[in-house]
């Protein structure tokens, strides 16, 4: 099912995909589009708008793709194919993240949760320009040209105050349109269009189109697109599989790059930056607490997945790809709940 090709077509334009395709490069340029709302809200009145607030995830985030990546780097030095997925164990799933320090309730404090979101949408934003750069493939002039033109209108419409959503999304649908032919992934498209919302409505004080449309897309994009995402790309055959396999270099790297890597580099980073006296912790968060998050980034799954899929074009190779960010996946999340589960016991924090 998933390889039958869809197509779409007027006149003699057509994109004609499998649907495997239509569900990353479209569907999920719908999460990039959320993941860029939640980022520009957050630098404008959020927990990016100060320097202080955004020092310590900023520090976090940075260790938390360098380390792993490293590791993933120095299992497999000596394969350059394999090195094509050096970025899959660099990346944090939000929605799972957030997911697992929600179930320990209402004891977690405000500003964790603002520690780690800000933190995975500095790391979401990381994984945006990794893509762009190591994971584009050969580009139309034209077609990048075209998106030029979507993004001078973009520019317009934001510049002349214009808050209707309507004329956004369609020049965005343009833009993703040319984004997709020009060789840049699509997926892009979508952050980009994500910064021309306007935040605020001069007519209306009280409303914000930005925030709105953002809560508008939060069912869909939790219950719908990502489950979907999940569903198309997370399946392994294991009927070829064996334990030489699943401890061969790329299922190895990304498993301990999101395990292993991902708590040195963030609980290492942020660490060095509360002794070097860069941040202060918030009165209710400790080291402790800290550490328990770092795990938690550990968990990569969709954002992983899908830097794997465009790493790799081979099953066998994706398979091996799907396999280390579960595995990674999995022990990460077990370990930062029971870890946290722990820190938050051992401070008793009032609810």
């Amino acid at each position: 099912m998933l390889s039958t090709k869809v197509v779409l077509a007027i006149g003699n334009f057509e994109i004609a995909k499998p649907l495997i395709l239509w569900i990353n490069d479209g569907l999920m340029a719908v999460f990039f589009f959320l993941i860029g709302l939640e980022l520009k809200r957050e630098l404008k009145v959020g927990a990016l708008s100060t320097r202080d607030q955004a020092l310590l995830p900023l520090f976090a985030a940075i260790g938390g793709m360098a380390i792993p990546a490293l590791i993933f780097v120095a299992i497999n030095g000596s394969d350059p194919e394999a090195l094509r997925a050096w970025a899959v164990p660099a990346a944090t799933d939000i929605a799972f993240a957030l997911g697992i320090l929600a179930i320990l309730g209402s004891r977690v404090p405000f500003a964790l949760k603002v520690f780690l979101s800000a933190l995975a949408i500095i790391d979401d934003l990381g994984a945006i320009l990794v893509i762009a750069i190591f994971y584009t493939a050969d580009l139309s002039v034209w077609s990048l040209a075209f998106a030029a033109v979507a993004l001078g209108a973009l520019a317009v419409l934001n510049l002349m105050g214009v808050t209707r959503l309507a004329p956004y999304l369609l020049v965005g649908l343009v833009l993703w349109t040319c984004v997709l032919k020009s060789g840049v992934h699509a997926t892009l498209a979508g952050v980009v269009l994500a910064f021309f919302i306007p935040l605020t409505d001069s007519k209306n004080p009280d409303f914000s189109p930005l925030q709105d449309l953002e809560h508008k897309l939060h069912p869909w994009v939790a219950f719908m697109i990502l489950p979907i995402f999940g569903f198309a790309n997370a399946g392994v055959h294991f009927g070829d599989f064996s334990l030489e396999i699943m401890f061969s270099g790329i299922p190895l790297g990304i498993a301990l790059g999101l395990f292993i890597g991902k708590q040195i580099g963030v609980f290492g980073f942020s660490w060095l930056a509360v002794k070097l006296g860069l941040v202060k912790l918030s009165s209710d968060v400790d080291m402790p607490m800290i550490y328990g998050v770092s795990l938690l980034t550990g968990v990569g799954f969709t954002m992983s997945l899908f830097i794997g899929g465009l790493a790799f074009d081979d099953p066998e190779l994706i398979a091996m790809v799907k396999v280390g960010v579960l595995t990674g996946s999995v022990i990460s999340g077990l370990s930062g709940y029971a870890v946290l589960r722990w820190a938050l016991n051992r401070r008793a924090i009032p609810a």
